[in-house]
């Protein structure tokens, strides 16, 4: 289909080339191979009269008109989607949809996993396809490419949509067999342990680690480091370690594992998990359903 003699196709090859700048990895996700992506970049240049992608060494890189044409680029393709996509009502017991959830394993561990055994149940036709969370995960989302963000209030993009999922606290997790713990913690004896703490993406220094270091004026002694908070009670069983971890997915692992759950000795904020989405998704009958869902599963 043309529109003022664009091929509205090359809308999309576009939006792909300007993400990936390489055009071998453009004609992969478009299922292209590489000479048409090429000929569609070809055709896109004689359009709009600009190289649009120039190599720089052995980097391709966008043209200044390029970069000025992503934003509005995906905005399009986004609206196009969610029109093609949209239906009047939604009937989660008959409806035949795949929602794209980026959420961390605890989130998956404590809600996301309780939605699915009830929609096997309930809603047969909807799968929840969950990937980590990730540092590119606002590029994504402002992208469209996911439909749900599940993240503490902190970490959420500035510019889309968002509502409460719920509130966390946060406790002290101790193998059973040790003994060197009591029924309480003391500040002085939380400062002398050993604690697993938990570093996801690439980012090294984890952040609850700045904020108890600027909270407090001290440094957690730290005995391991942990990829996901799931790995976190199994790391401690046998050890003399400690953990600070969420207080829902505290009692679940202790339920399991032979591990205490303790009071923390000192305050810790309270904790707000967040759900966001794309503002082209707003009416989305669909996604409103998700979200009353995935709120009473966690207040279950």
């Amino acid at each position: 289909m043309r529109f003022r003699r664009l091929d509205l196709n090359l809308l999309v090859a576009l939006d792909v080339l300007l993400e990936e700048r390489n055009v071998s990895r453009a004609a992969h996700r478009l299922h292209l191979s590489q000479s048409a992506m090429s000929g569609a970049l070809a055709r896109l240049r004689d359009y709009f009269e600009d190289e649009i992608m120039v190599m720089v060494g052995r980097t391709m890189v966008p043209t200044p008109l390029a970069l000025t044409l992503v934003e509005p680029v995906r905005d399009i393709l986004i609206r196009v989607q969610t029109t093609i996509e949209a239906r009047p009502t939604f009937d989660p017991a008959t409806a035949q949809r795949v929602f794209r959830i980026v959420a961390s394993d605890y989130i998956t561990e404590v809600v996301l996993a309780r939605a699915i055994r009830r929609l096997r149940r309930e809603a047969p036709g909807l799968r929840l396809e969950i990937s980590a969370v990730a540092d590119a995960v606002h590029d994504r989302l402002n992208r469209g490419d996911v439909d749900l963000v599940i993240t503490p209030n902190d970490y959420l993009a500035s510019d889309q949509p968002k509502e409460v999922l719920f509130h966390e606290t946060h406790s002290c997790v101790v193998w059973q067999g040790n003994t060197d713990v009591g029924e309480t913690l003391s500040f002085e004896q939380y400062l002398d342990m050993a604690h697993v703490v938990v570093v996801i993406g690439n980012k090294r220094t984890p952040a609850f680690e700045q904020w108890f270091l600027d909270r407090y004026g001290y440094a957690r002694r730290i005995g391991a480091v942990a990829p996901d908070f799931s790995s976190v009670p199994t790391i401690l069983v046998e050890t003399d370690l400690i953990s600070t971890m969420h207080t829902r997915l505290a009692h679940l692992y202790a339920q399991h594992l032979p591990l205490r759950v303790l009071p923390a000795p000192i305050e810790f904020p309270v904790m707000t998990e967040m759900m966001q989405w794309h503002y082209q998704f707003d009416r989305d009958p669909g996604l409103i359903w998700l979200r009353g869902y995935l709120r009473e599963c966690a207040g279950e």
